[in-house]
């Protein structure tokens, strides 16, 4: 149990519960047979390797027990899908759109995006792993049991988000929004870098380092109102 961690808001007097990772167990795969994803479509144990899945519409989709291997999902339309049970690698895309889909047991690793559309997702047990991400939109989404461990966020943006058991390792979060976030058991403390553009005062329900608290001081002090003037000023 770890005791005497600084917690904004109030203070710490138990340790921050630990995030449930995914076990996903692939079955023998399938290989993909081509053509374009469909809406709705219902995909299961197969393996799509280096599939172009630019500009295709497969909103509402479900992927079970799937493996999606360095696949092109620029402009991907694939609002309201359901990933279970499966793992992304080395997928890469722009504006890529997963508004309100569902990824339960997935490990998304070595991901290359930019400005995909997360939003009122639901995200449980899912590990993100290496890679970069900007400018990601998860704004009211509900995240819970999830991982970020080793990549680089840029600009994300949680307005009104909900993290629970939510875990940053080795993780740059660059400039993130919480605006009207809610955060419990959130822990920032083994992050590589962590800086706010927005929405500070909901870091109550994380905890931070003492390094950390040091680095972010300004920040809470401007949140606050107080102005940090030396006698010399």
């Amino acid at each position: 149990m770890v005791r005497n961690v600084a917690k904004v808001g109030v203070v710490a007097k138990v340790g921050v519960k630990a995030a449930r990772r995914p076990e996903v167990r692939l079955p023998p795969l399938e290989a993909f047979g081509g053509g374009e994803l469909e809406p709705d479509g219902d995909y299961d144990g197969l393996r799509f390797s280096d599939v172009d899945f630019v500009g295709q519409d497969g909103g509402g989709a479900r992927f079970m027990d799937c493996a999606l291997m360095g696949c092109a999902v620029d402009e991907t339309r694939l609002h309201g899908a359901r990933v279970l049970d499966s793992v992304l690698t080395g997928i890469r895309g722009v504006g890529t759109d997963l508004g309100s889909s569902t990824f339960r047991d997935v490990e998304v690793v070595d991901a290359r995006l930019g400005g995909v559309q997360w939003h009122g997702a639901v995200l449980e047990r899912v590990v993100v792993r290496g890679g970069k991400i900007d400018y990601l939109n998860l704004r009211e989404a509900r995240l819970r049991d999830v991982v970020f461990e080793g990549c680089v966020l840029v600009e994300p943006d949680f307005g009104r988000a909900r993290l629970e058991r939510v875990e940053f390792v080795d993780c740059v979060l660059k400039g993130a929004d919480l605006s009207g976030a809610t955060l419990v058991d959130v822990d920032l403390r083994r992050a590589a870098e962590v800086s706010f553009t927005r929405g500070v005062e909901r870091l109550a329900g994380a905890v931070i380092s003492p390094a950390q608290l040091m680095d972010l001081a300004g920040v809470f002090a401007a949140e606050m109102g107080v102005r940090v003037v030396g006698l010399d000023g």
